[in-house]
């Protein structure tokens, strides 16, 4: 049986690569029917933002492998209220569905999870 694996995306998209990793782990570990979930937490949650433009700063353009999760079998998508509110994107359009979670609902969601990869 497969162990399931949560993968904590917590950098901005033009931050370095760790987004894009994040995103690549995600996909492959799709592709081969793991049981993935994904949290964007902290800076992360700018991944999620449909307003970005990141053509500006000479940076490639994550929404379409954010947009392939769910395509993946990548469908537990979580969002931590706490860092959209600190960051100021409560309302803000967003690439894809992902449900926020309040502190309390992130250590059950992490407990859950056999593993636990950050980036």
């Amino acid at each position: 049986m497969s162990k399931s694996l949560l993968i904590i995306s917590r950098q901005a998209p033009w931050a370095g690569p760790s987004a894009r990793e994040a995103l690549d782990i995600a996909l492959a570990g799709g592709a081969f029917d793991l049981p993935i979930g994904m949290l964007f937490l902290d800076d992360g949650v700018l991944q999620l933002s449909a307003l970005q433009l990141p053509a500006r700063l000479q940076q490639k353009d994550l929404s379409a492998n954010l947009q392939a999760l769910p395509m993946f079998g990548v469908e537990a998508l979580y969002v931590s209220q706490r860092s959209l509110v600190e960051r100021g994107l409560p309302e803000q359009p967003s690439i894809i569905a992902t449900q926020p979670l309040d502190d309390a609902e992130i250590s059950a969601l992490i407990d859950r999870y056999d593993q636990v990869i950050t980036l």
